[in-house]
Protein backbone atom coordinates (compact mmCIF):
# COMPACT_ATOMS: atom_id res chain seq x y z
CA UNK A 1 0.00 0.00 0.00
CA UNK A 2 2.82 2.53 0.66
CA UNK A 3 4.59 1.60 -2.57
CA UNK A 4 1.50 2.13 -4.58
CA UNK A 5 0.47 5.31 -2.71
CA UNK A 6 4.22 6.51 -3.35
CA UNK A 7 4.60 5.89 -6.88
CA UNK A 8 1.22 6.84 -7.91
CA UNK A 9 2.15 10.18 -6.37
CA UNK A 10 5.31 10.05 -9.13
CA UNK A 11 2.49 9.48 -11.96
CA UNK A 12 3.32 5.94 -12.05
CA UNK A 13 0.49 4.24 -13.16
CA UNK A 14 -0.05 0.86 -9.99
CA UNK A 15 -2.72 -1.65 -9.79
CA UNK A 16 -2.78 -3.08 -6.22
CA UNK A 17 -3.97 -6.57 -5.74
CA UNK A 18 -5.59 -8.07 -2.07
CA UNK A 19 -6.63 -11.52 -2.04
CA UNK A 20 -9.12 -10.67 1.01
CA UNK A 21 -12.44 -8.71 1.18
CA UNK A 22 -11.13 -6.27 3.95
CA UNK A 23 -7.86 -5.79 5.77
CA UNK A 24 -9.39 -7.38 9.15
CA UNK A 25 -6.22 -9.84 9.66
CA UNK A 26 -4.60 -10.39 13.34
CA UNK A 27 -1.66 -11.63 11.90
CA UNK A 28 -0.50 -7.92 11.21
CA UNK A 29 1.43 -6.42 13.30
CA UNK A 30 0.01 -2.68 15.17
CA UNK A 31 3.22 -1.55 15.55
CA UNK A 32 3.70 1.79 13.65
CA UNK A 33 7.47 3.32 14.35
CA UNK A 34 8.80 6.34 15.22
CA UNK A 35 10.94 6.17 11.22
CA UNK A 36 7.04 5.47 9.74
CA UNK A 37 5.43 7.72 11.58
CA UNK A 38 8.55 10.99 10.17
CA UNK A 39 6.94 9.10 6.29
CA UNK A 40 3.38 9.88 7.36
CA UNK A 41 3.93 13.91 8.65
CA UNK A 42 6.08 13.80 5.12
CA UNK A 43 3.21 12.21 2.82
CA UNK A 44 0.55 15.11 4.80
CA UNK A 45 -1.09 12.34 6.73
CA UNK A 46 0.00 12.96 10.43
CA UNK A 47 -3.20 14.32 11.45
CA UNK A 48 -5.81 12.42 9.52
CA UNK A 49 -3.21 9.67 11.57
CA UNK A 50 -4.09 10.91 14.53
CA UNK A 51 -7.58 10.66 14.45
CA UNK A 52 -7.48 6.86 14.11
CA UNK A 53 -7.50 5.44 17.72
CA UNK A 54 -4.11 4.38 18.77
CA UNK A 55 -1.63 4.20 22.24
CA UNK A 56 1.44 5.72 22.06
CA UNK A 57 4.33 3.87 24.05
CA UNK A 58 7.68 5.31 24.85
CA UNK A 59 9.19 2.33 26.19
CA UNK A 60 8.90 -1.26 25.48
CA UNK A 61 9.42 -3.34 28.89
CA UNK A 62 8.99 -7.39 29.45
CA UNK A 63 8.22 -8.69 33.24
CA UNK A 64 11.07 -11.85 34.05
CA UNK A 65 11.68 -13.92 37.07
CA UNK A 66 10.18 -10.69 39.14
CA UNK A 67 12.18 -8.13 37.19
CA UNK A 68 10.97 -5.27 34.65
CA UNK A 69 13.48 -5.22 32.21
CA UNK A 70 12.69 -1.89 29.91
CA UNK A 71 14.35 -3.36 27.05
CA UNK A 72 14.19 -0.37 24.42
CA UNK A 73 13.21 3.66 25.63
CA UNK A 74 12.41 5.42 22.66
CA UNK A 75 12.38 9.12 24.52
CA UNK A 76 15.94 9.26 24.07
CA UNK A 77 16.40 8.57 20.28
CA UNK A 78 17.36 11.13 18.05
CA UNK A 79 14.35 11.44 16.17
CA UNK A 80 11.25 13.72 15.43
CA UNK A 81 9.06 11.11 17.07
CA UNK A 82 9.94 9.24 20.06
CA UNK A 83 7.20 6.81 20.36
CA UNK A 84 5.89 3.49 19.23
CA UNK A 85 2.11 3.57 18.18
CA UNK A 86 -0.09 1.18 18.96
CA UNK A 87 -2.39 1.12 15.79
CA UNK A 88 -5.06 -1.93 14.10
CA UNK A 89 -2.40 -2.46 11.16
CA UNK A 90 -6.11 -2.46 9.29
CA UNK A 91 -7.21 0.98 10.21
CA UNK A 92 -3.75 1.60 9.10
CA UNK A 93 -3.87 0.56 6.00
CA UNK A 94 -7.36 1.79 5.35
CA UNK A 95 -5.76 5.19 5.69
CA UNK A 96 -3.14 4.43 3.05
CA UNK A 97 -5.85 2.59 1.07
CA UNK A 98 -8.10 5.98 1.15
CA UNK A 99 -5.53 8.26 0.14
CA UNK A 100 -4.18 6.07 -2.96
CA UNK A 101 -7.60 6.51 -3.73
CA UNK A 102 -7.49 10.04 -4.53
CA UNK A 103 -4.38 9.44 -6.99
CA UNK A 104 -5.91 9.09 -10.85
CA UNK A 105 -2.70 6.44 -11.17
CA UNK A 106 -3.98 4.51 -8.42
CA UNK A 107 -6.43 1.23 -8.67
CA UNK A 108 -7.12 -1.36 -5.65
CA UNK A 109 -8.54 -4.30 -6.53
CA UNK A 110 -9.78 -6.43 -3.46
CA UNK A 111 -10.77 -9.79 -3.78
CA UNK A 112 -8.38 -10.61 -6.53
CA UNK A 113 -6.01 -13.38 -6.27
CA UNK A 114 -2.90 -13.51 -8.23
CA UNK A 115 -2.45 -17.00 -9.54
CA UNK A 116 0.59 -17.10 -12.55
CA UNK A 117 3.27 -15.21 -13.14
CA UNK A 118 2.96 -13.57 -17.39
CA UNK A 119 6.62 -14.37 -19.10
CA UNK A 120 7.98 -13.40 -22.29
CA UNK A 121 11.09 -15.65 -22.37
CA UNK A 122 12.56 -15.35 -18.78
CA UNK A 123 11.19 -11.81 -18.67
CA UNK A 124 7.84 -11.61 -15.99
CA UNK A 125 5.30 -9.74 -17.75
CA UNK A 126 2.57 -9.25 -15.24
CA UNK A 127 0.11 -11.46 -13.55
CA UNK A 128 -3.10 -13.65 -14.45
CA UNK A 129 -5.82 -13.34 -11.73
CA UNK A 130 -9.14 -14.83 -10.36
CA UNK A 131 -11.52 -12.70 -8.63
CA UNK A 132 -14.11 -14.07 -5.01
CA UNK A 133 -16.52 -14.21 -7.95
CA UNK A 134 -14.40 -16.48 -10.40
CA UNK A 135 -13.77 -13.77 -12.90
CA UNK A 136 -10.31 -14.07 -14.50
CA UNK A 137 -7.94 -11.74 -16.01
CA UNK A 138 -4.47 -10.31 -16.78
CA UNK A 139 -2.65 -7.33 -16.02
CA UNK A 140 0.49 -6.52 -18.37
CA UNK A 141 3.22 -4.01 -16.40
CA UNK A 142 7.06 -3.75 -16.95
CA UNK A 143 7.70 -4.86 -13.01
CA UNK A 144 5.19 -6.81 -10.91
CA UNK A 145 6.08 -6.56 -7.11
CA UNK A 146 5.59 -9.21 -4.62
CA UNK A 147 4.55 -7.72 -1.18
CA UNK A 148 2.68 -11.30 -0.38
CA UNK A 149 4.40 -11.86 2.93
CA UNK A 150 6.22 -14.55 4.05
CA UNK A 151 4.61 -17.45 2.29
CA UNK A 152 4.93 -15.42 -0.93
CA UNK A 153 3.43 -17.26 -4.27
CA UNK A 154 5.02 -14.55 -6.18
CA UNK A 155 8.27 -15.04 -4.89
CA UNK A 156 7.79 -18.77 -5.23
CA UNK A 157 6.84 -18.05 -8.83
CA UNK A 158 9.35 -16.29 -9.45
CA UNK A 159 11.60 -18.88 -8.41
CA UNK A 160 13.66 -17.03 -5.98
CA UNK A 161 15.39 -19.35 -3.11
CA UNK A 162 14.82 -18.60 0.24
CA UNK A 163 17.39 -18.85 2.44
CA UNK A 164 16.13 -19.83 6.61
CA UNK A 165 17.27 -19.32 9.98
CA UNK A 166 16.79 -21.10 12.77
CA UNK A 167 13.95 -19.55 15.06
CA UNK A 168 13.32 -21.97 18.44
CA UNK A 169 9.60 -20.48 19.10
CA UNK A 170 6.06 -20.64 17.57
CA UNK A 171 3.38 -18.37 18.31
CA UNK A 172 -0.36 -18.10 18.70
CA UNK A 173 -2.50 -15.06 18.35
CA UNK A 174 -5.80 -14.44 20.48
CA UNK A 175 -7.94 -11.68 20.51
CA UNK A 176 -10.16 -11.44 23.69
CA UNK A 177 -12.51 -8.44 25.44
CA UNK A 178 -11.08 -6.32 27.99
CA UNK A 179 -13.00 -6.30 30.76
CA UNK A 180 -11.83 -4.71 33.89
CA UNK A 181 -8.41 -5.42 33.79
CA UNK A 182 -5.01 -3.81 35.27
CA UNK A 183 -4.34 -0.80 33.10
CA UNK A 184 -0.92 -2.02 31.42
CA UNK A 185 0.92 0.51 28.56
CA UNK A 186 0.12 -0.73 25.51
CA UNK A 187 2.32 -3.82 24.12
CA UNK A 188 4.63 -5.75 27.10
CA UNK A 189 6.23 -8.97 27.52
CA UNK A 190 5.68 -11.52 30.03
CA UNK A 191 7.75 -14.66 30.68
CA UNK A 192 7.40 -17.88 32.53
CA UNK A 193 9.22 -20.81 32.58
CA UNK A 194 8.54 -22.33 29.26
CA UNK A 195 5.84 -19.44 28.05
CA UNK A 196 6.40 -16.07 27.14
CA UNK A 197 3.20 -13.90 25.79
CA UNK A 198 3.01 -10.18 24.01
CA UNK A 199 -0.13 -8.41 24.98
CA UNK A 200 -1.04 -5.37 22.88
CA UNK A 201 -4.03 -3.24 24.36
CA UNK A 202 -6.46 -2.30 21.70
CA UNK A 203 -8.59 -0.18 23.55
CA UNK A 204 -11.81 -2.51 23.88
CA UNK A 205 -9.69 -6.03 24.10
CA UNK A 206 -5.92 -7.56 24.09
CA UNK A 207 -4.24 -9.09 21.38
CA UNK A 208 -2.23 -11.81 23.12
CA UNK A 209 0.86 -13.14 21.86
CA UNK A 210 1.33 -16.45 23.06
CA UNK A 211 5.04 -17.79 22.64
CA UNK A 212 6.14 -21.50 22.79
CA UNK A 213 9.04 -23.99 22.03
CA UNK A 214 9.09 -24.36 18.26
CA UNK A 215 7.13 -27.53 17.25
CA UNK A 216 4.97 -27.65 19.74
CA UNK A 217 1.28 -26.54 18.23
CA UNK A 218 0.15 -29.82 18.17
CA UNK A 219 1.06 -31.58 21.49
CA UNK A 220 -0.55 -28.15 23.31
CA UNK A 221 -3.34 -28.69 21.38
CA UNK A 222 -4.74 -31.56 22.10
CA UNK A 223 -5.37 -30.09 25.37
CA UNK A 224 -9.38 -29.33 26.16
CA UNK A 225 -8.97 -25.07 25.78
CA UNK A 226 -10.75 -25.15 29.09
CA UNK A 227 -6.75 -26.03 29.88
CA UNK A 228 -5.40 -23.17 27.97
CA UNK A 229 -7.81 -20.79 29.62
CA UNK A 230 -6.30 -22.22 33.11
CA UNK A 231 -3.03 -22.26 32.26
CA UNK A 232 -3.44 -18.42 31.31
CA UNK A 233 -5.02 -17.47 33.99
CA UNK A 234 -2.93 -19.17 36.58
CA UNK A 235 0.02 -17.41 35.40
CA UNK A 236 -2.12 -13.53 34.51
CA UNK A 237 -5.09 -13.83 37.37
CA UNK A 238 -6.28 -10.81 36.10
CA UNK A 239 -6.45 -12.16 32.36
CA UNK A 240 -8.96 -14.63 33.88
CA UNK A 241 -12.37 -13.09 33.04
CA UNK A 242 -10.90 -12.02 29.66
CA UNK A 243 -9.84 -15.21 28.56
CA UNK A 244 -13.13 -16.57 29.97
CA UNK A 245 -14.22 -16.17 25.98
CA UNK A 246 -12.20 -18.84 24.31
CA UNK A 247 -14.77 -21.34 23.74
CA UNK A 248 -12.68 -23.16 21.19
CA UNK A 249 -9.29 -23.79 19.31
CA UNK A 250 -10.54 -21.90 15.84
CA UNK A 251 -10.32 -18.83 18.58
CA UNK A 252 -6.33 -19.71 18.58
CA UNK A 253 -4.59 -19.05 15.02
CA UNK A 254 -1.46 -20.75 14.75
CA UNK A 255 1.42 -18.67 13.49
CA UNK A 256 4.47 -20.61 12.47
CA UNK A 257 7.27 -18.11 12.81
CA UNK A 258 9.71 -17.75 10.20
CA UNK A 259 12.81 -15.85 9.68
CA UNK A 260 14.72 -15.75 6.32
CA UNK A 261 15.88 -13.34 3.44
CA UNK A 262 16.36 -13.89 -0.21
CA UNK A 263 19.89 -13.86 -1.64
CA UNK A 264 18.48 -12.30 -4.60
CA UNK A 265 15.15 -10.22 -4.32
CA UNK A 266 14.74 -9.99 -7.93
CA UNK A 267 14.62 -11.81 -11.86
CA UNK A 268 13.58 -9.59 -14.82
CA UNK A 269 10.76 -8.04 -14.90
CA UNK A 270 9.99 -8.99 -10.90
CA UNK A 271 10.76 -8.08 -7.32
CA UNK A 272 10.37 -8.87 -3.88
CA UNK A 273 10.27 -6.65 -0.49
CA UNK A 274 8.80 -7.31 2.84
CA UNK A 275 8.13 -9.87 4.07
CA UNK A 276 8.08 -11.65 1.02
CA UNK A 277 11.85 -10.74 0.81
CA UNK A 278 13.25 -11.29 4.81
CA UNK A 279 10.79 -12.54 6.67
CA UNK A 280 11.02 -11.65 10.46
CA UNK A 281 10.82 -12.96 13.99
CA UNK A 282 7.97 -10.97 15.97
CA UNK A 283 10.90 -10.17 18.38
CA UNK A 284 11.02 -6.49 18.74
CA UNK A 285 8.69 -6.13 16.10
CA UNK A 286 10.71 -4.14 13.46
CA UNK A 287 8.48 -5.94 10.63
CA UNK A 288 6.54 -3.61 10.05
CA UNK A 289 8.52 -0.38 9.99
CA UNK A 290 11.20 -2.41 8.06
CA UNK A 291 8.73 -2.91 5.02
CA UNK A 292 7.71 0.27 5.08
CA UNK A 293 11.32 1.69 4.54
CA UNK A 294 11.44 -0.71 1.69
CA UNK A 295 8.94 0.30 0.15
CA UNK A 296 10.20 3.85 0.07
CA UNK A 297 13.66 2.98 -1.12
CA UNK A 298 11.64 0.89 -3.93
CA UNK A 299 9.75 3.64 -5.23
CA UNK A 300 12.47 6.15 -4.96
CA UNK A 301 14.98 4.17 -6.87
CA UNK A 302 12.50 2.84 -9.42
CA UNK A 303 10.12 5.35 -10.13
CA UNK A 304 12.29 7.12 -12.99
CA UNK A 305 12.75 4.00 -14.61
CA UNK A 306 8.69 2.98 -14.00
CA UNK A 307 7.82 6.50 -15.66
CA UNK A 308 10.26 5.90 -19.00
CA UNK A 309 8.08 2.50 -19.08
CA UNK A 310 11.01 0.29 -18.49
CA UNK A 311 12.77 -1.58 -15.65
CA UNK A 312 16.40 -3.24 -15.75
CA UNK A 313 17.73 -5.31 -13.67
CA UNK A 314 20.45 -2.77 -12.85
CA UNK A 315 17.70 -0.65 -11.11
CA UNK A 316 16.16 -4.08 -9.80
CA UNK A 317 19.61 -4.86 -7.85
CA UNK A 318 19.48 -1.31 -6.63
CA UNK A 319 16.74 -2.07 -3.54
CA UNK A 320 18.56 -4.83 -2.66
CA UNK A 321 21.62 -2.97 -2.25
CA UNK A 322 20.02 -0.48 -0.17
CA UNK A 323 17.74 -2.27 2.09
CA UNK A 324 19.82 -5.91 2.53
CA UNK A 325 22.28 -4.22 5.08
CA UNK A 326 19.57 -2.98 7.70
CA UNK A 327 17.62 -6.51 7.01
CA UNK A 328 20.89 -8.16 8.10
CA UNK A 329 21.18 -5.91 11.31
CA UNK A 330 17.68 -6.66 12.25
CA UNK A 331 17.71 -9.70 11.79
CA UNK A 332 20.93 -10.62 14.03
CA UNK A 333 19.32 -8.50 16.61
CA UNK A 334 16.53 -11.26 16.85
CA UNK A 335 18.72 -13.58 16.68
CA UNK A 336 20.47 -12.36 19.50
CA UNK A 337 17.33 -11.75 21.68
CA UNK A 338 16.49 -15.00 20.49
CA UNK A 339 19.65 -17.00 22.14
CA UNK A 340 19.56 -14.59 24.85
CA UNK A 341 16.51 -14.34 26.40
CA UNK A 342 13.69 -16.59 24.14
CA UNK A 343 15.68 -19.81 24.27
CA UNK A 344 16.59 -19.56 28.28
CA UNK A 345 12.87 -18.80 29.26
CA UNK A 346 11.45 -21.85 27.09
CA UNK A 347 14.16 -24.08 28.32
CA UNK A 348 13.38 -22.88 32.15
CA UNK A 349 11.20 -25.79 34.08
CA UNK A 350 11.88 -24.25 37.25
CA UNK A 351 12.30 -21.33 38.79
CA UNK A 352 13.09 -18.34 35.80
CA UNK A 353 16.21 -16.78 36.38
CA UNK A 354 16.74 -13.52 34.74
CA UNK A 355 19.15 -13.79 31.66
CA UNK A 356 22.71 -11.97 31.67
CA UNK A 357 21.62 -10.25 28.79
CA UNK A 358 18.46 -8.61 30.15
CA UNK A 359 20.18 -8.42 34.38
CA UNK A 360 22.96 -5.92 32.18
CA UNK A 361 19.49 -3.93 31.12
CA UNK A 362 18.17 -3.84 34.26
CA UNK A 363 21.71 -2.60 35.44
CA UNK A 364 22.11 0.12 33.30
CA UNK A 365 18.55 1.16 31.80
CA UNK A 366 20.22 4.34 29.06
CA UNK A 367 21.30 1.02 26.75
CA UNK A 368 17.66 0.60 25.97
CA UNK A 369 18.24 3.57 23.57
CA UNK A 370 20.51 1.66 20.95
CA UNK A 371 17.86 -0.74 20.37
CA UNK A 372 15.26 1.65 20.53
CA UNK A 373 17.00 3.27 17.65
CA UNK A 374 17.73 -0.18 15.99
CA UNK A 375 13.82 -0.99 16.19
CA UNK A 376 12.41 2.11 15.50
CA UNK A 377 14.37 4.20 13.41
CA UNK A 378 16.28 1.38 11.70
CA UNK A 379 19.90 1.06 10.44
CA UNK A 380 19.00 2.76 7.07
CA UNK A 381 15.78 5.22 7.94
CA UNK A 382 14.01 5.90 4.32
CA UNK A 383 12.59 9.71 3.84
CA UNK A 384 9.38 10.08 1.14
CA UNK A 385 10.94 11.12 -1.81
CA UNK A 386 10.36 15.15 -3.10
CA UNK A 387 7.60 13.94 -5.62
CA UNK A 388 5.14 11.89 -2.72
CA UNK A 389 5.47 15.06 -0.66
CA UNK A 390 2.06 16.35 0.39
CA UNK A 391 1.19 19.45 3.12
CA UNK A 392 -0.91 18.09 5.74
CA UNK A 393 -4.90 17.92 4.59
CA UNK A 394 -7.40 16.69 7.33
CA UNK A 395 -10.57 15.34 5.73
Amino acid sequence: MVLGLLLARAGVEVTVLEKHPDFLHDFRGDTVHPSTLTLVDELGLAEKFDKVPHRDLSILSFAIGGKVVQFADFSHIHWPHKVVRMVPQWDFLSLLADEAATEPKFQLLMETKVTELLRDGDRVTGVRYVSAAGQTGEIHAPLTVGCDGRHSLVRDLAGLPVHDIRVPVDSWWLTVPRGDDTDIEGGVGMFFPGRMFVLIDRGDSWQIAYLFPKGDNEKLRQRPIAALRQEIADLIPWLAGSVSALQSWDQVPFLDIKVNRLRRWHAPGVLCIGDAAHAMSPAGGPGVNLAVQDAVATARLLAPSLLRGEVTEKDLAKVRARRAYPTWVLQTLQGLLHRLVFEPVLAAKGELKVPLAARIIVRYPWLGRYPAHLIGVGPRPEHAPEFARRPARVS
